[in-house]
């Protein structure tokens, strides 16, 4: 692409001082001027998962970068095994990508341990600063900026929700990958435990199998509940989760009103897309010449209250009224 060309798509972005330098170094190159790197966990035949990086890809479209036209995208999807999200992350990082994307604590943690310069946009990685991924939301002073969809405080406000459905349950399985978990939730919901006189009992799992044990091993004792600690699990085991919760009568609680639509009980979070969308701007503003300390960590602005009543019935349960009336109320 010829270098007027690209300024005439950019609508004149190189009158900007800080476009010149970008602007130059590209020019020279044949095909997409830019390239933008995605690391994904999941899988792209999980619905919630294609659905989200489309819908990044999408909201970047809108913004006028049109894939394989003026800008390449290296899309990686990582599954969850650490192993392959490492493995992908010295891969994109060696295609040398003028930013990358990453969604979930475990990617950008990993991409942030391979490189320092190139410009991260993360996506729900819970609190950044809590995680230790940077040290100033308002200024991020490294090359990691972006979009999360859970604060910290949310942790307490899922116990107290559960509770207030199933008013009985006095213990909680905090369930969660080890590898994975965005630990720094852990201290919030234990401290609301205790206010709700709720016992927590940390759930780990590495595997379905392990999974299942877990789940059947605490619904061995009554009054039991829930609480998936992000990231949300992956689709299959999402779905194991919502078939042994009715089972066993534990009524479950997630970040992601996805799993609530495929029959989980109850969720609390940032609408589905919104993160995507976000991203999709910082993208465009770190390509159009800003840097990583002039875009503040932004936090949803809305959130979410999504209830299955369907499952609700099947764990002989019901909603309080004061819960429908502000929820996505699934039948």
């Amino acid at each position: 692409m010829r270098r007027r060309e690209f300024i005439a798509l950019l609508g004149g972005a190189a009158a900007v001082p800080s476009m010149q330098w970008p602007l130059a170094a590209h020019a020279q190159q044949d095909g997409p001027a830019w390239r933008i790197g995605i690391l994904w966990r999941g899988e792209v035949t999980e619905g919630l998962v294609y659905g989200q990086q489309d819908a990044l890809r999408q909201a970047l479209a809108k913004l006028g970068w049109i894939e394989d036209r003026n800008v390449r995208i290296d899309l990686r999807y990582t599954g969850y095994d650490p192993d392959v999200i490492r493995m992908h992350a010295d891969e994109l990082i060696g295609l040398g990508p003028d930013v990358i994307v990453a969604n979930s604590f475990p990617v950008t943690h990993a991409v942030l341990q391979r490189t320092r310069t190139v410009p991260i946009v993360f996506i729900n990685v819970g609190d950044p600063v809590a995680g230790g991924l940077l040290k100033n939301i308002s200024r991020p002073e490294g090359n990691a900026t972006g979009i999360t969809s859970n604060y910290q405080s949310m942790g307490g406000k899922w116990l107290e929700l559960l509770k207030q459905v199933a008013p009985r349950m006095s213990r909680a399985a905090l369930v969660f990958e080890p590898e994975h978990v965005n630990a720094q939730f852990f201290g919030v919901i234990d401290a609301a435990a205790k206010t709700l006189a709720v016992k927590t009992v940390r759930t780990p799992y590495r595997s379905a199998g392990e999974l299942q044990h877990a789940i059947e091993a605490f619904a061995a004792e009554p009054n039991g509940g829930l609480l998936m600690v992000p990231p949300p699990p992956s689709a299959a085991n999402g779905d194991l989760i919502n078939r042994l919760a009715v089972k066993y009568r534990l009524p479950a609680i997630y970040s992601s009103k996805y799993y609530v639509a495929e029959g989980g009980m109850m969720s609390f979070g940032a609408p589905l897309f919104e993160s995507q969308r976000i991203a999709a701007t910082y993208v465009d503003r770190i390509l159009r010449g800003a840097k990583i300390n002039e875009l503040p960590v932004q936090f949803p602005t809305t959130l979410e209250l999504a209830i299955n009543l369907k499952t609700v019935k099947a764990l002989g349960l019901t909603a309080p009224r004061q819960i429908l009336a502000g929820a996505e109320v699934i039948e």
